[in-house]
């Protein structure tokens, strides 16, 4: 019985940090203004035509 216990406070620890990580991630998106946003796509459709050596 103990080991269940074990198991479930790993589960639950596991799943406050994963909730944790998006919401932060989240906060670094919605940090941006959308002009920002359009620019960093622009850049990222120019690289993404050109060749890798």
């Amino acid at each position: 019985m103990k080991l269940w216990k074990v198991l479930g406070i790993a589960a639950f620890a596991g799943v406050a940090a994963s909730g944790a990580l998006v919401a932060r991630n989240q906060r670094r998106r919605a940090a941006y203004t959308p002009d920002q946003i359009r620019e960093r796509l622009h850049e990222r459709l120019a690289g993404a035509g050109q060749p890798k050596d």
